[in-house]
């Protein structure tokens, strides 16, 4: 079994970093908040690093949880860095939703010392990463994909390399725009079934399997006629997921007008104190009361 490092013990790594000990990998956190990594270890096992370089140490794979460009960059930079605890050979795991031109500085940093280097941002909420049951999308070179794969499955679903480091990172914004769009029609069709007077229980169950089938429709239409929106992933970080897909897309001269048009009412939810909300409360904007 591949010893394993996990930095970053948020809503998603704490799950994430448990799999991977109960898979049979030992595995050292780190963890900002110290109480976070004591409450790990005594509920997992494993063991705790004062600094990400400590937990890296001699690892076979780093893993990164954290929550954008500039936090993964205070944890692999630096003496207290994961790259300066890590080996030759051994493989670094960036599971940040961040930008595709902060994986490629990686994948170069990591080649210079002989390691290894994968993007693999994560989707299927905080549901998915209990269960084990998220959904990768990898970008890296082949072998090292292979190598790393068996681990990453500790807590996946679905793992596919996508092509080259960078890729990754593109496909998770492939996927949020994807989400975008969803949810605001979701919610419309909610909405307008509400106000129609119809059954919704009745309604999802003609339409779950059809050509409108979704993850949403199935796992959120329930909670979002009930208004109830404290869990899931919140707006403030699909904001921020949202602001790495559009400095993409004007590097790529992409337009995105209905992606542009769901964040200008993300950004409504905010304004009203809702930034902690799940992202399925978009249907809230369309409410007479």
């Amino acid at each position: 079994m591949a010893s394993c490092a996990f930095v970053g013990l948020g809503v998603m790594g704490y799950p994430m970093a448990g799999h991977l000990q109960a898979a049979g990998h030992p595995t050292t956190v780190y963890n900002r908040t110290t109480a976070r990594a004591e409450a790990w270890v005594a509920e997992h096992g494993g063991t705790m690093a004062g600094t990400p370089a400590e937990a890296a140490a001699g690892a076979d794979a780093v893993m990164l949880c954290v929550g954008n460009d500039d936090d993964v960059r205070s944890v692999v930079y630096g003496n207290d860095g994961v790259l300066a605890g890590m080996v030759p050979g051994a493989t670094l795991v960036d599971h940040t939703t961040a930008s595709a031109q902060l994986a490629r500085e990686l994948g170069e940093a990591t080649a210079e010392r002989e390691m290894g280097f994968v993007d693999g941002p994560i989707s299927g909420g905080q549901a998915g990463a209990e269960n084990g049951q998220l959904s990768v999308m990898c970008g890296g070179d082949p072998e090292v994909f292979a190598g790393v794969e068996p681990v990453i499955d500790a807590y996946a679903r679905v793992i596919v390399l996508v092509g080259p480091v960078g890729h990754g990172q593109l496909t998770k914004m492939v996927n949020q725009i994807c989400i975008g769009g969803l949810v605001q029609g979701l919610s419309e069709a909610l909405d307008f079934g509400r106000r129609a007077g119809l059954d919704a229980s009745k309604v999802m169950e003609a339409i779950s399997q059809g050509a409108s089938a979704s993850w949403y429709l199935s796992n959120r239409s329930d909670t979002m006629l009930d208004r109830h929106f404290d869990h899931g992933f919140a707006i403030d970080w699909m904001r921020k997921d949202f602001g790495i897909v559009f400095d993409e897309a004007r590097r790529l001269g992409a337009s995105l007008p209905v992606t542009a048009l769901v964040d200008q009412y993300y950004g409504q939810l905010q304004a009203r104190g809702h930034g902690r909300w799940d992202t399925s409360s978009l249907i809230e904007l369309l409410r007479d009361d």
